[in-house]
């Protein structure tokens, strides 16, 4: 992936933007994927430590590396899927007594491609003791080819999602790319899941996934691609993945009715 240096319609980019107390984003340039130019987006949270969680890092200025250095030291950097690595390295350099953790398949991808990135620890269904007291997270289930962490940040009730949902604004889009944002279904009007994505997953696991990131009750809904949803977090994944959710309700339902043939035949 390389970056671009045309506008992503999310400028000022490269800088801090608060979100919520001891949590920002980060908007960064334009990364080319498969030829298709993608907006990128950061999350930094400060710890009751002080010490700073950074997710999905982008681009690393000197300006914004001035701003960071006011909020306190970087001591965590995670790479949340196969996708999201490509400034991790530059963020190393920058800062080498900060521990970094990937996801599942993210140290490979990186070595396929010829990244020069090493990782401290892998991601798991668990968060490490440095920030399971602030934050949840979970390994997306359901995909050998798309394991994504995903986080919940409860002080600000913030979810963190990289590519699960994608939700471009074509207004801000080449206007070649609109139609791909459309035919994908991850245009603004209806920001979900990419379909060849959603292809890769069964939908049993995937519906659990997405029950317990609703059972976290956020309010945000911070996403690595176009808008993200600063209210309403619960509805949004209801509407995302609602088709996942509805076929998991129908099969709970009609084994429900087979449960009660079999008590009646009894």
């Amino acid at each position: 992936m390389s970056t671009l240096n045309h506008a992503t319609g999310y400028e000022p980019l490269n800088t801090l933007k608060p979100v919520a107390p001891d949590i920002w984003l980060i908007d960064g340039p334009a990364l080319r994927f498969y030829g298709i130019p993608y907006s990128t987006r950061c999350t930094v949270i400060r710890l009751n430590s002080g010490d700073l969680w950074v997710h999905s890092p982008t681009l690393l200025t000197d300006n914004l590396r001035d701003e960071i250095a006011v909020l306190g030291p970087v001591r965590y950097l995670v790479a949340p899927n196969w996708i999201h690595y490509s400034h991790i390295s530059e963020w190393q350099a920058a800062y080498p007594g900060a521990q970094s953790f990937a996801a599942p398949g993210v140290a490979q991808r990186a070595a396929k491609k010829g990244a020069l990135v090493d990782f401290d620890h892998d991601l798991t269904q668990d968060a490490p003791a440095a920030w399971s007291d602030e934050i949840d997270q979970m390994i997306v289930a359901g995909s050998r080819v798309h394991r994504e962490a995903v986080f919940f940040h409860r002080a600000s009730e913030t979810l963190i999602l990289a590519d699960l949902i994608e939700n471009f604004e074509t207004v801000k889009l080449p206007v070649w790319m609109r139609p791909l944002v459309w035919i994908a279904g991850i245009d603004d009007s209806d920001g979900k899941m990419p379909l060849d994505m959603r292809l890769t997953f069964r939908k049993a696991p995937l519906a659990d996934c997405v029950e317990r990131m609703i059972d976290w009750g956020p309010e945000r809904i911070i996403l690595a691609h176009g808008r993200w949803y600063q209210r309403d977090g619960v509805g949004e994944l209801r509407r995302a993945f609602r088709r996942i959710l509805r076929d998991r309700e129908w099969t709970a339902v009609m084994d429900r009715m087979e449960r009660d043939r079999q008590n009646k035949q009894e």
